[in-house]
């Protein structure tokens, strides 16, 4: 029965009892006269009432004789008769009123039917309705994915800018959904599944709905972990709720994002007990991915960031047989990214875009995205009608370094210490050969503990990295420790991070590089790295190599380290006298750029072995 048309019924029947009731009433009314208590008194004093039936309040009777207009049978409400002796002795017209709880008494019964009724109602539609803010308990293996139609789906391959490589690969499946038939026209099938791997913040999600919009088919959407419930086999539910709903908009495309929460390798680590409602879900997905015909119209996207620990039956052939690796861009591609934000921004005619490019190696698309906005909010800061490549600048190196700590009040000393510090580290890059551009050097305090900074970026995207790179790189590390040494004879805490990072460095140069003589080119590296630098999926470390090849690692580790820092120290001790100058130039203008460093740096002397 239509739930409209049983509420129009209940009106309905409420209507025809009202009409009763009221029917009733007038009735009485109509036939009944009602007189004063005081005229009754008289009435029975002059015998003229012939019968009567009293009640508790009430006094219904007949009278013997009337005249044509009066009414035979009349009414009226009891006075206590102590009462009504006192007011008959003053001749008083009196009467008793008696509340009407007509209402009160059809209320008493007819609206607790109707609370109930309405409890009962919103019970049933929370039960067996789909959604709603917390979803209904009969809902709960229902699938929880959202559907964007054509209309909705408005991004296309235009928005999506600097992974040429991905988008081509995509644009086979959008060939597929709009002609399925043709496509297939020599046997060919469309690939089941399709995984977009790569670091957070390229566009992985971006790319799937572009997908959908050019391909303009229904996108479902779901996220991985939207599958796990606290209740037993809701996961698997739902992944046969989704797919059901998918043959029934073929062709269409499903798209199931941070695909690692749902398709975890089983049994990972050695533990089982606690992951069957993962693994039931899990299962339930390889059956749905090997039982509908890639020729229905159904394309399943998946998305993660960690394929290193997805299950190997989800990546075999027939399920996700195409892994498209959604990287970070290239030099190219970020000034292809930074055109497509930038439009949405008033930019200064003079901004060259691709030197901001040149500046943001390793930045993902969200990045650049984050970027852009936050160079417009730097020059809405500064109140200009357009924003400059200062600001991006600026942006740049509120990314990097963090937002600057102006009210961080340092001592003098901490400041002529800083200033040191920093300056040897532009000294040190100067003066090796294939160290990064030193861009800025500031002792404005930035981010969580940063006293000062020394900004250095790439000049172009470097894929690899030598070994006498590498040690230069450690050597930039320790300048500001070096520097310390040199002009104040101490150490202090402000190099913690620098000393952490290049003992990274060395430990990866004798441990996965294989870069010591002595310890040979074999790797001692027992992390199981994720493809994207991830962790690995066993948390437990074990050590591949004995005691004395432990010792040989850590020597060679302490070695490494000394002798950058070594390197460091005499590059700075044979220009201490710049050293000196250019900290006493930072003290002064509290922010160095590339330009005056340079200046600065004309008569520096480099280390000759590196």
């Amino acid at each position: 029965m239509n739930p409209k048309a049983r509420f129009n019924a209940t009106y309905l029947i409420f209507a025809f009892f009202l009409v009763i009731l009221f029917h009733e009433a007038w009735m009485q009314y109509t036939r009944v006269a009602h007189i004063p208590y005081s005229e009754f008194q008289k009435l029975l004093q002059e015998n003229k009432i012939a019968e009567v039936v009293i009640n508790d309040s009430q006094i219904v009777g007949t009278l013997k004789e009337t005249e044509k207009k009066e009414k035979k049978q009349f009414a009226t409400n009891r006075v206590e008769p102590e009462i009504a002796k006192i007011l008959d002795q003053h001749g008083i017209k009196y009467s008793r009123l008696v509340e009407n709880t007509l209402m009160r008494d059809i209320l008493s019964w007819i609206l607790p039917v109707f609370v109930f009724f309405g409890l009962w109602m919103l019970l049933m539609r929370r039960m067996g309705g789909r959604g709603g803010m917390g979803g209904g308990l009969m809902s709960v293996g229902q699938s929880r994915a959202k559907i964007y139609v054509e209309k909705d789906t408005k991004t296309t391959f235009k928005d999506v800018a600097g992974v040429e490589e991905a988008k081509e690969e995509l644009k086979e499946v959008v060939d597929f959904l709009k002609d399925p038939k043709s496509f297939g026209r020599l046997g060919a099938r469309v690939p089941k599944g399709v995984l977009l791997v790569g670091p957070p913040g390229t566009g992985k999600t971006l790319f799937a709905k572009a997908v959908a919009g050019e391909a303009g088919v229904p996108f479902f959407s779901i996220s991985g972990s939207e599958f796990v419930e606290m209740f037993v086999g809701v996961g698997a539910a739902r992944v046969r709720d989704l797919f059901e709903q998918a043959r029934k908009k073929a062709p269409c495309i499903i798209f199931i994002d941070e695909l690692d929460a749902l398709g975890r390798a089983r049994s990972a680590g050695g533990f089982s007990a606690g992951n069957d409602e993962k693994e039931q879900t899990l299962n339930q997905l390889l059956v749905e991915l090997d039982g509908f015909d890639s020729s229905s119209g159904i394309v399943v996207l998946a998305a993660t960031n960690r394929p290193e620990i997805l299950d190997p039956a989800l990546l075999r052939a027939g399920r996700f047989d195409r892994q498209i690796l959604v990287d970070r861009p290239d030099k190219k591609g970020r000034l292809e990214i930074l055109q497509v934000h930038s439009g949405k921004i008033k930019l200064d005619p003079t901004v060259s875009l691709e030197q901001v490019a040149s500046l943001t190696p390793g930045f993902t698309g969200a990045d650049l995205a984050n970027l852009a906005n936050e160079a417009a909010l730097v020059a809405t800061r500064r109140k200009a009608e357009q924003v400059t490549l200062s600001d991006f600048t600026a942006a740049i190196e509120r990314m990097v370094a963090g937002l600057e700590k102006k009210n961080r009040l340092l001592s003098p000393l901490e400041r002529k210490v800083v200033a040191h510090h920093e300056m040897g580290h532009a000294l040190v890059a100067f003066a090796l050969p294939g160290s990064d551009p030193v861009h800025k050097v500031s002792i404005i305090p930035r981010g969580m503990g940063a006293l000062g900074y020394t900004l250095q970026r790439p000049a172009e995207d470097r894929y690899l990295m030598t070994l006498n790179e590498l040690k230069n790189k450690m050597a930039v590390l320790l300048g500001g420790r070096a520097a310390e040494k040199l002009i104040f004879n101490h150490f202090s805490t402000g190099a913690a991070d620098d000393i952490s990072r290049a003992t990274d460095i060395a430990r990866n140069m004798a441990m996965r590089y294989g870069m010591d003589s002595h310890l040979g080119s074999v790797t001692y590296d027992n992390e199981t790295g994720g493809f994207l630098g991830g962790a690995g999926v066993n948390p437990f470390q074990y050590r591949r190599y004995s005691e004395d090849t432990a010792r040989e690692i850590d020597v060679s580790v302490k070695e490494t380290v000394n002798q950058a820092f070594q390197t460091a120290l005499g590059i700075v001790e044979e220009n201490q006298t710049i050293l000196e100058k250019g900290a006493a130039m930072l003290l002064e203008k509290e922010t160095l750029t590339e330009e005056e460093l340079k200046l600065l740096f004309t008569d520096l002397k480099g280390n000759e072995n590196a």
